[in-house]
């Protein structure tokens, strides 16, 4: 193989009550990657479609191409490769922008060369996408995008995920409202420290929506769906947040969070047609200020990054 094109998923990440331990893999929107093999070594970024030229060319500044050189340097190849990054996602969306990018580069490198590591071991490569964009190598982004599903990280030191079972009539809407919001500047606005009681009540929620996603029970699931630690902070960057939140449970959500970092929103929803009917919903209460938005419905995506062309 000389050639390889794949694509690797958008995620959802926190999903409420779980910061920086929760996230899910969605089936569209995602990044695309192609790469070609060439006689020198050395990783070369031949073009990024879709970035407005805000990201940089430099193979290591770059979240797609540090995971590839981190990649050959630790199974000591000196293959070189020429790099075509399709940006499908804005930069500080909340969908996992950063992460997709990191996830099909080191994806497609481990395919085109005849996929010396498994998915769990490219996991660090891809988190080090993320120090690389946003300064924290977390891997709730990550997680999903590479492995698929409904992703929890129970430890970083040592690194410990696993997937959970989600009902096959749980659905995602994603809306990205025409906003920005910095990751960086995410994380810098939340508290070193948080209270007792919100710890308590953050711990019953994480477990509470842990049992009602694998025993199936959307209520016990819209119940947990609560996150009394971030969301108070991070809502404040997010116009209209409020407004836009109970436009979704007016109209079915289970329940209605803020998708990573923000600007984006997420809900959850039993069924596709309440999932499109509360998209609607959403688009309108972001509208009734004036901002444009982009809206995407899908079941929780198990299968993660593929391929899409090969020679």
């Amino acid at each position: 193989m000389d050639y390889i094109k794949a694509f690797a998923p958008a995620t959802v990440a926190n999903v409420a009550c779980g910061f920086d331990i929760f996230g899910f893999a969605l089936d569209q929107p995602g990044d695309i990657v192609e790469l070609r093999k060439r006689d020198e070594p050395g990783v070369v970024i031949k073009d990024i479609i879709g970035d407005n030229g805000r990201l940089p060319r430099d193979p290591e500044r770059n979240a797609v191409t540090v995971v590839m050189l981190k990649f050959l340097q630790h199974i000591g190849s000196n293959q070189g490769v020429e790099v075509v990054l399709h940006k499908n996602m804005p930069l500080g969306s909340g969908m996992g922008s950063s992460s997709a990018s990191s996830v099909v580069g080191v994806f497609a490198i481990n395919e085109l060369l005849g996929s010396p590591l498994s998915r769990q071991e490219l996991l660090p490569f891809a988190m080090e996408g993320e120090r690389i964009a946003c300064g924290a190598a977390h891997a709730d982004n990550v997680g999903p995008s590479l492995l698929g599903g409904f992703v929890v990280i129970r430890s970083y030191t040592p690194l410990d995920v696993f997937k959970v079972k989600v009902p096959d009539e749980l659905y995602c809407t994603l809306v990205h409202p025409d906003v920005e919001v910095n990751t960086k500047d995410a994380r810098y606005i939340l508290r070193n420290e948080v209270s007792l009681k919100n710890t308590i009540s953050q711990m019953g929620n994480v477990a509470g929506l842990i049992a009602g996603l694998m025993q199936e029970d959307y209520e016990l699931v819209s119940r947990s769906m609560v996150d009394v630690i971030i969301e108070p902070v991070r809502s404040i960057l997010i116009p209209e947040f409020d407004h836009v939140k109970q436009a979704a449970l007016d109209n079915g959500a289970l329940g209605c969070s803020i998708s990573g970092a923000g600007p984006s929103m997420f809900a959850l929803s039993r069924g596709r047609e309440t999932a499109d009917r509360v998209a609607k919903a959403m688009s309108e209460a972001f509208g009734s200020v004036g901002i444009t938005t982009k809206s995407y419905v899908s079941q929780i995506n198990q299968d993660g990054p593929k391929i899409l062309e090969s020679a």
